[in-house]
């Protein structure tokens, strides 16, 4: 036991989890413990806005695969982390939230910057640590932080204000890291024997295989098995793209290859995936799930496994660990799709070169409302994310926003090696690519940093150039200026008749802006443009300069997200009866 302030004690204990850098605000509510941070050799990272600050923490674990730190000033710094630490929570991110709090004799009196920070937080946190007393700040602060990595996503460490200060008798939690599960005997067994007589496995691998560091166990497994490896929605690099076997990322704008492949399946193997609705639903026209297929899921959370689709077997366990010990029991199988495997090898080469065919055919959209604006001038938005994927770095990361083109980019991007690519899943909110890859570049300074990010999430986010700018943190942001909000302008389009409420922008110069604000500045007009424009922004950034490229598209939209999310407007009121 030491003698020290609570102080001391928190930021020792964040100093014995390995925590070298914390995004966030600087505040009067935390400011003692803050005055500390470089003496115990934590990097503060202040930032433009406190949403920018936890995007960025998540980030930051993902590439790192430790804890991603955000904190900020009680009230309304906490209340902006919300959206990001939504996104976090959907993405299986282990961010700590410090959410400093109203002082213990204030509260409940309305006062300054008073909020109950603990129920906001509820439903999109796998913890909240409350330090209900000053000398229990190490062993709560511990906490948060190992449950951010037991549970795999974010916590939430509330700490009343006036718990900073005073004398406490404290000893420094050692940080708790527990073994993640391996399935059960059964389980795995039962397993193994279904792979050995499906004729046409198929591997799902999601975002497990990633947090798990299993790509590797993936590969071997699907080798054995000579089975065709699609990526789950949002997670294109959790199988390498230039291995033979991978046919590509399933859900909105994946590849018909791979969902062509994964329809023949009477085996898929969902390997670290919860198997989200979102990434299963029917895309280009084509009801690909398997109807009559067994599946195995595998998932390290046992809530997740038989959620959206029934199973046949049910594993919980660490992707990696599991594919690992399947690929070994297997070997004393006498496999059913060794007979035909060449036949099989021939249908994945075939479906890939066909879709391969089918991209470098796309250059423009073909329905009316494109065919209508495809020559009002700008760029096409395939054209343009060919011609970016060919320039894109071997080892660069790539964030993507949310929207029409930054969707689209589902088909495009590729990734050979893991934690290479970010986006903000099935919370899908605007804002989100900027930041996040700010927090990636931190983790890895040393590989290029890429966000794609459309004009109307990149008014919300354009701030931080100033973070970039002021903390030397280089990356590359592709600002896509089609002057509009794409994937809500395509709902108009196709529901309702062309009327654009709300969703035209028109915006200044986004290369001006950016070179207002200490950055490089780059507009983009011309496709043999795109490609030099981005590797020349991944060449500056080893001598520490960001750069945003402006790419001028057309209004051109690809495929909404959903084709069943809106009904054709039924008008009774005779004052509406043209609104239809």
């Amino acid at each position: 036991m030491a003698r020290m302030t609570p102080s001391e004690a928190f930021v020792e204990t964040l100093v014995a989890q390995g925590v070298k850098n914390v995004f966030g605000i600087v505040g009067s509510a935390y400011m003692d413990a803050l005055d500390l941070f470089p003496a115990a050799g934590i990097r503060f990272i202040p930032t433009v806005h406190e949403q920018g600050s936890a995007h960025m923490a998540d980030g930051y674990c993902r590439v790192s695969g430790e804890q991603g730190v955000c904190i900020g000033q009680n009230g309304p710094g906490i209340t902006n982390f919300v959206t990001a630490i939504a996104a976090a929570y959907w993405a299986h991110s282990p961010v700590v939230a410090i959410t400093p709090e109203t002082g213990t004799m204030g509260m409940g009196l309305g006062g300054f910057q008073e909020a109950d920070q603990l129920s906001i937080f509820k439903s999109i946190t796998k913890y909240q640590g409350h330090v209900n007393n000053p000398e229990r700040m190490a062993e709560i602060t511990a906490r948060a932080f190992d449950r951010a990595l037991s549970e795999r996503g974010p916590t939430q460490l509330n700490i009343p204000r006036d718990y900073f200060y005073g004398e406490i008798d404290v000893e420094i939690p050692k940080p708790v890291r527990i073994e993640a599960p391996l399935g059960g005997a059964q389980s795995l067994e039962q397993a193994a024997a279904l792979l050995a007589k499906a004729k046409f496995p198929v591997i799902m691998a999601g975002g497990g295989v990633i947090t798990s560091a299993g790509v590797e166990e993936t590969k071997r497994l699907a080798e054995l098995l000579g089975a065709p490896v699609v990526t789950s929605y949002l997670h294109n690099d959790a199988f390498p793209a230039n291995h033979p076997l991978w046919c590509g990322a399933l859900g909105y704008q994946g590849s018909k290859a791979g969902m062509n492949l994964i329809a023949k399946a009477d085996v898929v193997l969902a390997l670290g995936t919860r198997l989200g609705p979102f990434g299963t639903l029917p895309q280009f026209g084509i009801d690909y799930w398997p109807k009559d297929a067994q599946i195995i899921q595998v998932d390290v959370d046992p809530r997740m496994i038989g959620l959206v689709k029934p199973v046949a077997v049910g594993i919980c366990g660490d992707a990696r660990g599991v594919a690992l010990t399947l690929a070994e029991r297997l070997q004393s199988h006498d496999l059913a799709c060794a007979k035909n495997a060449d036949q099989r090898q021939s249908e994945i080469k075939k479906q890939k070169e066909a879709w391969e065919a089918e991209l470098d055919g796309w250059t423009q959209e073909t329905d009316d409302w494109s065919k209508k604006v495809a020559d009002d001038g700008g760029i096409h938005p395939r054209q343009m994310l060919r011609e970016l994927e060919k320039a894109m770095p071997e080892d660069a990361m790539v964030s993507t926003d949310i929207g029409n083109i930054c969707s689209v980019a589902n088909s495009y991007l590729r990734f050979n090696q893991p934690n290479s690519m970010f986006a903000a899943m099935s919370f899908g909110n605007c804002g989100y690519a900027f930041p996040t890859i700010i927090g990636a570049k931190v983790a890895a300074p040393d590989r290029p940093a890429v966000a794609y990010v459309g004009d109307g999430a990149w008014a919300m986010s354009f701030g931080e150039i100033l973070t970039c700018v002021r903390e030397n943190i280089p990356v590359t942001a592709v600002v896509f200026h089609n002057r509009q909000w794409g994937a809500e302008k395509k709902n108009q389009v196709d529901f309702y008749n062309q009327r654009f409420l709300g969703s035209n922008l028109e915006s200044p110069s986004f290369a001006g802006i950016a070179r207002s604000m200490g950055a490089e500045g780059v507009t983009v007009e011309r496709l043999e443009d795109v490609g030099p424009a981005l590797r020349k922004s991944c060449e500056d950034q080893k001598a520490g300069k960001t750069t945003v490229i402006e790419v001028m598209c057309t209004r051109e939209l690809g495929e909404p997200f959903r084709r069943d999310a809106l009904k054709k407007p039924v008008r009774l009121l005779d004052k509406y009866k043209d609104f239809v």
